[in-house]
């Protein structure tokens, strides 16, 4: 049945490539991935495969990739990607010796490309089960490894109608999981080998940190600011409500790095900001730090500069809770700031865990944004206290790196 429902994946794929740019990406990557892999892959090398969905999933496994590549030369390094967001980011990575799509799950297509790389050891990051490439590299006898992997009641594996499906799990040699709830639920299945170990992304966000950029431009913006509010990652919902209140706030300064860095989404955010009567905006790639330390609102309209952008702000607002569900909020929190976002947070671990500590807070309308913010605004004691715990809590979990690696044989 599975092979039946991936035949007509990507007879789907095919057709969606028409009208979907994304799509089409992704089916154009997948096709030419048998051309780059006969190019690119040297028969006499030892190839480590990481597997990763998209771009979150690739930031777990870069830690892994960067160690094993420092630590043990010998092997190379093959990056898969499934999604083009992350593909189209990270396809000049330097970390990894060949990256390219991974092809569909069919038999066939994973009888080529494991013939054609014969790795000597898979990662997959996080939620990735294909079962035919699983399955074949068990038959192979390749020692393969979910990493930073969490299991919950309501996933197929642990229903009744998923209990043909959930023996794809047993393809691996080892879970290296988030929580004790995921170590439990893998047990009820028959599944023992696994060891809690936390998230990679914890290792990620502290060696991001360590590399932060000095941004004079931001820091003339936020001189003798007295605090500063920055809101990565930003989506339309999100910006009605923080914006919303930024007009009527004016001893803030606002960041905002939006998710979506288009012309029209950066013009209906001056929009709803010019609302407030004699508000400065400032676009970064526009301004000077002259222009900028006099401005209230500072909008960052290009790529790459937000995780360093967060090392100037007392308040961080983490977008997508309000749709797609939110991202990264340990980008923020590491740098000892308190984190707010939306509903739609209940599958991100980290969120759940920030709640818990103190150090992250969920806001469902803005009436519930006006009560937080007002509270930080005016009680330093609480605010520094909450960032105080968001950066523990990141510094604490730390380590997942450490503990797969030495469970692994490399």
């Amino acid at each position: 049945m599975y092979n039946v429902i991936m035949y007509f994946v990507q007879l789907g794929v095919a057709i969606a490539a028409i009208f979907d740019h994304k799509v089409r990406l992704m089916w154009r990557g997948e096709r030419a991935a048998f051309k780059t892999l006969k190019q690119k892959v040297d028969p006499h090398a030892k190839y480590v495969w990481v597997h990763a969905a998209s771009l979150g999933e690739f930031e777990q496994g870069r830690p892994i990739i960067e160690r094993i590549r420092l630590e043990h030369p010998e092997y190379k390094i093959l990056l898969t990607f499934f999604s083009p967001s992350g593909y189209q980011v990270r396809k000049n990575y330097e970390g990894a010796d060949i990256i390219t799509y991974l092809p569909i799950d069919t038999v066939t297509n994973a009888r080529r490309f494991l013939r054609t790389v014969r790795p000597v050891m898979a990662f997959f990051i996080k939620y990735e089960f294909w079962y035919n490439y699983l399955h074949i590299l068990k038959h192979r006898g390749v020692p393969t490894y979910s990493v930073s992997s969490i299991f919950r009641p309501d996933q197929i594996f642990f229903r009744w109608y998923g209990r043909a499906y959930s023996r794809v799990l047993k393809c691996f040699t080892k879970f290296f999981v988030q929580n004790e709830e995921s170590r439990q639920l893998l047990a009820k299945i028959g599944i023992t080998e696994t060891e809690i170990v936390g998230d990679t992304r914890f290792d990620r966000v502290m060696t991001i940190k360590s590399l932060a950029k000095q941004l004079p431009l931001v820091e003339a913006f936020v001189k003798d600011a007295p605090h500063v509010f920055v809101a990565g990652s930003s989506w339309p919902p999100d910006e009605d409500i923080f914006i919303r209140y930024f007009n009527e706030h004016r001893d803030w300064k606002l960041i905002i790095a939006p998710h979506v860095i288009g012309e029209d989404h950066l013009l209906q955010i001056i929009s709803k900001l010019q609302t407030a009567n004699g508000r400065k905006i400032v676009r970064f790639t526009q301004t000077t730090r002259e222009e900028a330390a006099q401005a209230d609102t500072l909008i960052i309209d290009c790529f790459g500069l937000l995780s360093s952008i967060y090392n100037y702000g007392d308040v961080a607002y983490i977008g997508g809770g309000f749709g797609v569900g939110i991202h990264n909020t340990l980008e923020a929190a590491v740098w000892d700031m308190p984190v707010i976002f939306g509903p739609n947070n209940k599958k991100f671990q980290e969120a759940q865990d920030l709640k818990a500590c103190g150090g992250g807070f969920e806001i469902k309308n803005y009436e519930d944004f006006c009560r937080l913010m007002d509270r930080l605004a005016s009680d330093e004691a609480f605010l520094q206290e909450s960032g105080s715990k968001a950066g523990h809590f990141v510094k604490d979990q730390a380590g997942a790196t450490d503990k797969v690696l030495a469970s692994v044989k490399l």
